[in-house]
């Protein structure tokens, strides 16, 4: 259930307010509160208790960064100091939604943008093979200038090392080509002036002229030793950098696959997100004696766009193309063994088609989920979507892109929307916030990368509207 709030104030309320629709939802948000995300999310974003005392009698109150400078000085928490949950408190509360500032501007649309692990360096992917990589400690000096190879529509998906030293990147290829990133050279021309590495997903080499297969999304692990791939034969595949060579080929879905990343850190869990509606676990450790997946999430009504992990192995999102993004708790994951898909009874393409107003309404009766978003458009395109910094806000939010050029910041517990960031021309497929900072970056099919920050001056910058050109486009 989504409720939706007018004030970011209110999202920091939703553990104890009182809320503006009577009683009856007021008892709806504190049985939803009770779930265990909403307790995790309270611990690591949420000021210690004894904060509150320092202002008698508004304990439901937002705790202010002055009462909680006042309280350290005091020593109310007992500790001495601020604990992450008391600066991740503080630090939500500046949200990055002042300016934007233009990063850069080009020629085509713009389909990936993500910062580094350690946020040093942030990488940009657009249609016309063009990637950039700009140092954002030095200014968004532009560090690396990537002309891609064996480009087909567009470039899919890219990936940094944690390293930071290689750069892997996908098209509508078979092929995940990786590049140097720590090389001397700016201009980085695949096989001219730098080899960019071919690795080959498909055993049969003359598939690729044939357009055997392409990849729709590509990660590294956490180690940076193997690479896991989605595909639109609808498969994911595991590579070992290594070895060179493909270590797991797993037919996942009976659709294309979008969306696929390790769950955590150890790497032996993989999530994958389908057009056949459903995200699936995988579990590396017993795949080779049961071949099936550790369990099934059923809940979307359309095909899945982008997932994002929580990074504990338990919690992951969706994004969807019934307009949706959905939270997940894989323990309450179903077999899928007797499972029937929901088929719709209306004809519908997200490419160029609205979304059927009848549709807005409907309800997987097998849905699984654990709450559902809604406000942001996914049309036309694989829109992403993203738990925010751990650092910074605790996960306390989730954000996403959206076709109506409007990147949408959602409350993680109550589901309210606490932000808009309308600047773009033309839809928001990915967008990502800084892991230290308080600072988004969203890209457009306008082409232009645009810096949402706190400060600003107190006002979003809006800009008098164009016409908006409505692209067709198949990913």
């Amino acid at each position: 259930m989504t409720w939706t709030r007018k004030r970011l104030d209110g999202c920091d309320r939703g553990n104890g307010a009182e809320g503006s629709s009577g009683s009856q939802r007021i008892s709806e948000e504190n049985s939803y509160l009770n779930h265990e995300i909403a307790l995790l999310t309270k611990y690591t974003s949420t000021a210690h208790e004894r904060f509150r005392k320092v202002v008698p009698g508004k304990a439901r109150l937002p705790v202010s960064p002055v009462q909680m400078l006042v309280g350290r000085e005091g020593n109310y928490s007992g500790r001495g100091r601020f604990s992450s949950g008391d600066c991740c408190h503080v630090l939500s509360r500046y949200m990055p939604i002042y300016g934007p500032s233009v990063v850069d501007r080009m020629p085509s649309g713009a389909y990936v943008s993500q910062f580094s692990e350690d946020g040093s360096l942030f990488v940009a992917a657009f249609q016309e093979s063009q990637i950039k990589i700009y140092n954002v400690d030095k200014g968004w000096r532009l560090q690396k200038d990537i002309r891609a190879r064996s480009l087909r529509w567009t470039i899919t998906d890219t990936s940094l090392s944690p390293d930071r030293r290689f750069l892997a990147y996908s098209s509508i290829s078979p092929i995940v080509h990786i590049v140097d990133v720590g090389s001397a050279a700016t201009e980085s021309l695949a096989n001219v002036t730098e080899i960019h590495e071919g690795l080959e997903f498909s055993s049969d080499a003359s598939d690729y002229d044939e357009y055997s297969f392409g990849i729709f999304s590509v990660k590294f692990s956490t180690d940076g030793r193997e690479l896991v791939a989605a595909s639109s034969n609808n498969s994911i595949y595991v590579y070992d950098l290594e070895a060179k060579r493909l270590s797991l080929c797993i037919p996942a879905h009976e659709s294309d696959v979008n969306a696929v990343c390790f769950a955590d850190e150890t790497g032996h869990l993989i999530y994958s997100g389908s057009d056949d509606c459903l995200c699936k676990v995988w579990d590396r450790r017993c795949f080779a004696t049961k071949g099936k997946p550790a369990g099934v999430l059923i809940g979307h009504l359309e095909g899945i766009t982008f997932i994002d992990t929580r990074g504990d192995g338990r919690y992951l999102i969706s994004n969807g193309k019934d307009q949706v993004i959905k939270l997940w708790d894989i323990r309450k994951m179903s077999s899928n063994a007797d499972y029937v898909q929901w088929r719709r009874d209306y004809d519908w393409d997200y490419r160029w088609m609205d979304y059927p107003e009848r549709a807005k309404n409907l309800r997987n009766p097998n849905d699984l989920s654990l709450t559902t978003y809604k406000g942001h458009t996914v049309l036309r395109t694989l829109i992403r979507c993203y738990f925010s910094p751990a650092h910074s806000t605790g996960q306390k939010y989730i954000y996403t892109g959206s076709t109506d050029s409007v990147v949408y910041i959602y409350d993680l517990v109550s589901g309210a929307q606490v932000a808009k960031l309308d600047f773009h021309e033309g839809p928001v497929r990915d967008c990502n916030w800084h892991p230290y900072y308080p600072m988004i970056v969203s890209s457009s099919w306008d082409g232009v990368l645009a810096n949402w920050e706190f400060p600003g001056n107190g006002e979003i910058s809006v800009p008098t509207r164009r016409n908006r050109r409505r692209r067709r486009a198949l990913y």
